[in-house]
């Protein structure tokens, strides 16, 4: 049917037409709000790629748990910056260390809010890789038991879910194997199944002080060219027991959201990494867009893709955004 007798424009006409035929709704239920933890007391060390977020002592991860917690946001994601680095990530995976205290702190104080931890080396390693390096070459094998050692110190310190980033083949069963034998079989994993080597991951590197200290992350972290990689990466972290399955980059993946979506029967989490988070920040500095337009856009792109889960850094402000709409 056509023009004159079909007017798309009918139920544009007001809002509340337009939220009554809304087909894709973004949800506070969606958020994982990304923190970063640092040794001390009332540090909050700014990052300079990243307006409006800081390097935190564990009283002020306490404080921003509650916040997005009262904001209506289910889970935060940590991750660690240790107070010091080797070749095998020994704080990774020490019950001292300070993902460990910033989970017990939170699980202490915002008990109803989900605590998720990042699984990985790299911010551990004074190399700055994933995993073990033998003769500058990255040893997967080898770096399966100090991943799922660092998972189980998570766990035992009451993490609620683990979020393995590293991209070590064969990690997930490891991991999923070790938290059976010790009596945590009901502890799910997001697996960081399908992460691209992406330019995007810029300003993370600097809040995490993670970047490489040698080479790059092409050898385990995915090329952007592929898509059905990805498929077949899903796939074999599921067969090894992941329950959440995660793309990341979000906005320029949004394709493999979609056909993941097609392909698997599992929640799918998408992560709005820094770099879609800064350039967004730094376009509103330069006063060339409005920020905070380009958010709820973006995230509301990324949940029509398929995502179910979205980690942002814009969770808190989101949510507000969500509320007051």
């Amino acid at each position: 049917m056509l023009f004159p007798d079909s007017r798309g424009r009918r139920l544009r006409a007001t809002s509340n037409f337009r939220r009554m035929i809304r087909e894709t709704k973004l949800s506070c239920d969606d958020l994982i709000l990304p923190l970063f933890a640092i040794e001390g007391k009332d540090v909050k060390k700014p990052i300079e790629s990243m307006p409006g977020h800081f390097q935190l002592s564990c009283d002020h991860i306490v404080k921003k748990a509650k916040q997005a917690h009262d904001a209506g946001i289910p889970a935060i994601i940590l991750f660690g910056i240790p107070d010091k680095k080797d070749p095998l990530a020994t704080r990774a995976y020490a019950p001292d260390s300070i993902v460990q205290k910033a989970v017990r702190e939170v699980k202490q104080k915002v008990p109803d809010i989900c605590i998720i931890t990042d699984v990985c080396l790299c911010g551990y390693t004074d190399h700055g890789h994933c995993g073990v390096v033998e003769n500058g070459i990255i040893d997967n094998d080898a770096s399966l038991d100090l991943l799922a050692k660092t998972a189980l110190s998570h766990v035992r310190a009451g993490a609620d879910m683990v979020a393995p980033s590293d991209m070590m083949d064969g990690r997930i069963g490891e991991i999923r194997q070790t938290l059976d034998e010790e009596n945590f079989s009901h502890i799910p994993i997001m697996s960081y199944a399908v992460k691209y080597s992406s330019a995007f991951y810029g300003p993370f590197r600097q809040a995490a002080e993670s970047a490489p200290q040698f080479g790059d992350r092409k050898t385990y972290q995915m090329d952007p060219a592929n898509s059905t990689e990805a498929i077949r990466e899903a796939t074999m972290d599921i067969e090894e027991g992941a329950d959440i399955i995660m793309v990341k980059p979000a906005l320029a993946y949004l394709d493999i959201i979609y056909r993941l979506k097609q392909e698997i029967d599992l929640p799918i989490a998408a992560y709005n990494v820094s770099g879609e988070y800064s350039i967004m920040k730094a376009g509103e500095m330069m006063g060339w867009v409005n920020a905070k337009d380009l958010i709820m856009e973006t995230l509301l792109s990324i949940k029509r893709a398929g995502a179910d889960l979205i980690l942002t850094y814009s969770a808190i402000e989101v949510a507000m955004e969500l509320k007051n709409q």
